[in-house]
């Protein structure tokens, strides 16, 4: 007797489901579209001015190998331009599609200011994107989060690339700290609900069979004072009335403390995913 072994799944509700937070409610920013540009505009005006992210640079350089000067690339959801601006250097024309009015505002500031003349952008979700047009590459990186129709997403994605799309997202196991408080004490913890798996096997069902490149990456994080160190390594725990004690054993043997400031320093990495639409 053959018996049957693999079950459907339907892999686009295994990505809905992960948008709800731990009491099983989906969460006031991932369906109030002021309340999630609110927070943008409150993240720009705390960061404005700052570098961005360190560690994007090695995810640029690796998905630089896949773009030649020549391309015309789509940017979903580009954020405060990890990639925008180092994308705009290297290619002949650059458009950027985000739902914030702030961040867009915040970009076309940048791009004046720089000189870059390159850049255009589209204020819309993407999940609203409905255009024909076609771009060398369509690029889209940790711009997932809030689309609740992520196969449409994806597909929307594919129709829009001519030569290749790359989507990724970064990924990492738990800070160390948090799987001693687990094995030590049976702390519960609030595992992400989402992963890069998610998006490959929803591409899967799509009949897209994408390529997957991990990164290896490290991020520094940097704390000014002790309690602020402590509370930020402790919204992982999932256990209600956590012994601050037992945190704060087990952070210190990960921390280091430099010149007035708390260092925590975490490897985490990048998944790519990237496919030819004209090969499929």
């Amino acid at each position: 007797m053959i018996i049957e072994t693999r079950e459907k799944v339907d892999f686009e509700k295994v990505w809905q489901e992960g948008m709800k937070d731990w009491s099983g409610k989906m969460p006031e920013r991932m369906v109030n579209d002021a309340l999630e540009e609110q927070f943008w505009a409150q993240y720009i005006e705390k960061n404005a001015g700052k570098e961005t992210d360190p560690y994007a640079e090695g995810i640029f350089q690796t998905i630089a190998k896949f773009i030649e000067q020549t391309d015309t690339v789509l940017e979903i959801g580009p954020g405060w331009g990890n990639y925008t601006f180092p994308l705009a250097n290297h290619v002949e024309k650059l458009t950027c599609v985000d739902s914030s009015a702030s961040m867009i505002h915040y970009l076309q500031n940048k791009c004046d200011s720089d000189n870059y003349n390159n850049i255009s952008f589209i204020h819309e979700k993407w999940e609203d994107y409905n255009r024909t047009e076609q771009y060398d590459i369509v690029f889209g990186m940790n711009c997932f989060y809030r689309i609740y129709e992520i196969k449409r997403a994806l597909q929307q994605i594919h129709n829009s690339a001519k030569k290749l799309a790359i989507i990724g997202v970064t990924f990492a196991p738990m800070r160390p700290h948090y799987i001693d408080l687990q094995n030590n004490f049976g702390y519960s913890l609030k595992y992400p609900r989402r992963d890069y798996i998610d998006l490959m096997n929803i591409l899967y069902e799509l009949d897209i069979h994408a390529n997957c490149q991990i990164v290896d990456l490290e991020k520094t994080y940097t704390y000014n004072s002790y309690d602020e160190m402590i509370d930020a390594n402790s919204v992982k725990l999932l256990t209600p009335n956590v012994g601050r004690s037992q945190v704060e054993e087990a952070v210190q043997k990960y921390v280091e403390y430099n010149k007035g400031k708390y260092i925590y320093k975490h490897q985490f990495k990048a998944a790519l995913l990237y496919w030819s639409p004209s090969s499929l």
